[in-house]
């Protein structure tokens, strides 16, 4: 089979698996909704004086929370994944296919990664249509690079917590970090410049922060890609760092659990 025919064959078995699960779909939009309708009137609240970056704080919450769980979510898929599959018993016989394991994983993620960002378009979309986010300058190719740098770094956390996972069981510490340490400091719900400076330092080494700060020139202040070339730049060395990085270290940690016989431990 060719990477094409490998692929299609998982997004033909995560689809038929969705279907049958059809009343997910609603409660997640019902949820998004529900989530959207709290941080509308919590913007009211707080009132049009606080102008985060200069935005209006609703399309501020907008962007930053729902492109931060859209990357939280495809780093948890790494880690589904291999969770999954040593539950079931079924990992050894993956990790033996001719297919090499890292790109075995990245093909497993591929459905959940579209569905994450199904859900992102969705979450922002119901932002401007329904609770009326200004939307007065856009620039779409701006905001497609640093969506695919972005998402170049999601998948490296995502596969460095799938080896975090085959090694001491414990990749799930890398989505607790991420989804209950790290928000914080990357400017998702507030502007990471009211965190006190070395807060504020260790925030500008977090990839997500420039994503997100990204994310909102390009959707939110329609910045052409050279007003965001400092922003680009650094999501571009934090990909070709991390992404062989982590390829490097899920491979080494898969090869000395095959020869520890620890590859189904969970």
């Amino acid at each position: 089979m060719t990477l094409l025919d490998k692929l299609l064959a998982i997004l033909k078995r995560d689809l038929l698996t969705a279907i049958r699960y059809r009343t997910g779909f609603l409660l997640t939009g019902g949820a998004a909704l529900a989530e959207l309708a709290a941080f509308y009137f919590l913007a009211r609240a707080i009132g049009p004086s606080f102008r985060p970056q200069g935005l209006d704080y609703f399309p501020f919450l907008l962007v930053g929370t729902g492109f931060y769980t859209f990357m939280l979510m495809s780093i948890n898929a790494f880690l589904n994944i291999v969770q999954q599959a040593q539950q079931t018993g079924t990992l050894e016989v993956l990790m033996t296919t001719s297919t090499p394991a890292p790109t075995l994983v990245l093909l497993s993620a591929v459905s959940a990664f579209a569905g994450n960002a199904l859900q992102l378009a969705f979450y922002i979309g119901a932002g401007f249509v329904l609770f009326g986010a200004p939307l007065q300058h856009l620039d779409v190719f701006g905001a497609l690079v640093v969506f695919i740098f972005s998402v170049a770094i999601a998948v490296a956390i995502g596969i460095f917590a799938a080896a975090l996972q085959l090694a001491i069981q414990k990749g799930s510490a890398v989505v607790w970090l991420m989804g209950s340490g790290a928000w914080f400091m990357t400017g998702t719900l507030f502007p990471v410049t009211t965190l006190p400076p070395y807060l504020r330092a260790i925030s500008r080494w977090i990839p997500i922060t420039h994503s997100l700060d990204g994310m909102r020139m390009a959707l939110l202040e329609g910045q052409p890609l050279s007003a965001l070339a400092h922003e680009v730049a650094v999501l571009a060395l934090f990909s070709a760092v991390l992404l062989p990085s982590s390829v490097w270290l899920f491979s080494r940690v898969l090869r000395q659990a095959r020869l520890n016989g620890t590859l189904s431990f969970y």
